[in-house]
């Protein structure tokens, strides 16, 4: 019988679990939970904090939905790989135990700390051997829990990015991996090692950083406890490990340079991979270690975030009802395509999510700007928001062209809100650029990325043999003509705020 390979993908929204066939490279089973989106709990404007051990809760349920309702048996899983939501910040104590709730990816308390340190350090320091302003990323939020929750600080024993934390869970060990440490802003790309620089300016005792393990390597087995936890057997092993965006990018075999992914979950994002150290002066798109990084290829990947994406969109489903109860997204999606392009002048800013790197790491939230209440409908706020979700990617693009990066095509797992016909036209004619959907996802990417680590496959070439084109979308002239149109009306409404 062919082997198997489980992935899972660690979001802020849901935990969600493939079972792939190695030898067809095709999913077998897949499953998610909750069933809603995991809530964020926000103290106050412009935080974000998750209970880390909810993330687990929710990884056995997905991983035993699998197996049962496949059928598959445990012996059969050779390899565990890992997709994880980038930028957050667990702390645990001696005891390996969380010693508060993770600080994640968008919360945005950190901001201040980073643009001071970006400063004192000195802006071409920074951007020389971190290709980023330490700005609002892991490093920044580990210093604010210093100067604001010393007594949680002084308990730490190591600190960990949300990937890391179950893969503690699952092997009973703490590592982390070259990537994982540049998205948190402590890899210094001039010494390739960690930052002590960044570590001694922030009084950051050396020791709380784990040791680091290759990307695609055995990282650990599974535990007696976990093994019982989620039906499978002791002893397998955790072979892959990486950041959502780069994870996204490897499994839609986006790894040479000038290649492009992108994705559209809680948060949109734009990854084209480079062979060189580049940043943006602004550090308004951010450079971090790609996975197939070596000490021979130099691999990195330029990623464009805009925060405020599916949110919006979950947003308005949860808020704008159907009789009583929320709308399902066919049914936004379906109301939104018969408005015409441009929303009849309804401009949405879609940043409603903490601040935003491509605005220098401000917070300008959300805003709907030139409703008529004799003109607008559901079906407007539906259309003009994943216009704005689009202009909003496209405003992030230009920059990656500034700094040189050509995109020929972007590919993207045919998921999220590329399943709507409004944003994937929306998409096409605004960034113009030919658009490519695979049947893939973060799960599935996982657990290819861990048949690579454990040496199920021969090469990564080999890994790939089960990627589909499913659909392919090309800009038009004359719809590129009026989303651009409409593109330039929505940047005139975001000028007020930037």
């Amino acid at each position: 019988m062919n082997e198997l390979l489980l992935g899972l993908d660690i979001g802020s929204s849901s935990i969600k679990a493939s079972v792939v066939d190695a030898v067809t490279g095709k999913s077998v089973a897949s499953a998610f939970s909750p069933r809603e989106e995991m809530p964020m709990v926000a103290v106050q404007s412009g935080w974000a904090e998750q209970n880390p051990d909810i993330w687990w809760e929710h990884a056995k349920k997905s991983v035993r939905e699998c197996l049962n309702n496949s059928g598959v048996k445990p012996e059969r899983i050779k390899a565990i790989g890992i997709s994880y939501q980038m930028h957050g910040l667990v702390v645990v104590g001696k005891d390996h135990k969380p010693l508060r709730q993770s600080i994640i990816w968008c919360d945005s308390r950190a901001v201040p700390i980073g643009n001071k340190a970006f400063r004192a350090l000195g802006a071409k320091y920074c951007l020389e051997h971190f290709l980023n302003s330490p700005g609002n990323f892991t490093a920044s939020k580990l210093r604010w829990l210093k100067e604001n929750e010393p007594t949680v600080f002084e308990k730490i024993f190591r600190i960990m990015l949300p990937g890391d934390y179950i893969a503690l869970r699952l092997t009973g060990e703490i590592v982390t991996t070259d990537t994982g440490l540049s998205e948190g802003v402590f890899w210094d790309y001039q010494s390739k090692g960690i930052s002590k620089e960044l570590l001694d300016y922030f009084q950051i005792p050396h020791d709380v950083i784990p040791g680091v393990k290759p990307v695609f390597s055995i990282q650990g087995q599974l535990t007696k406890n976990a093994a019982e936890d989620l039906g499978i057997l002791a002893g397998t092993p955790i072979s892959y490990r990486a950041g959502d965006q780069p994870n996204n990018a490897f499994s839609l075999n986006v790894l040479n340079a000038g290649e492009t992914a992108a994705t559209a979950g809680t948060s949109g994002v734009i990854y084209s991979v480079t062979d060189k150290n580049a940043f943006d002066p602004k550090s308004r798109v951010n450079t971090f270690i790609h996975v197939n990084n070596s000490p021979e290829l130099v691999s990195n990947g330029v990623l464009l975030c805009i925060n405020g994406t599916g949110i919006a969109n979950s947003w308005l489903r949860k808020n704008i009802r159907s009789i009583g109860s929320p709308y399902e997204y066919q049914q936004l999606n379906d109301l939104a395509a018969d408005v015409p392009v441009g929303s009849d002048g309804l401009a949405v800013l879609p940043f409603g999510n903490g601040a935003e790197r491509v605005f220098e790491n401000k917070d300008i939230h959300a805003t709907f700007s030139g409703l008529d209440f004799n003109r607008h409908t559901q079906a407007h706020l539906f259309s003009a928001a994943q216009e704005g979700i689009v202009f909003a990617l496209r405003y992030g693009f230009d920059v990656l062209q500034e700094m040189g990066l050509q995109t020929s095509v972007i590919r993207a797992g045919h998921a999220n809100m590329f399943l709507s016909p409004v944003f994937r036209k929306a998409f096409v004619n605004t960034i113009g650029a030919p658009l490519e959907l695979y049947n893939t996802d973060g799960a599935t990417g996982a657990a290819i990325g861990a048949g690579v680590g454990a040496g199920i496959f021969g090469s990564v070439r080999e890994a790939f043999h089960g990627l589909e084109l499913i659909r392919q979308e090309s800009p038009e002239r004359a719809a590129s003509e009026q989303y651009n149109a409409a593109y330039h009306h929505w940047r005139n409404q975001l000028e007020k705020y930037i």
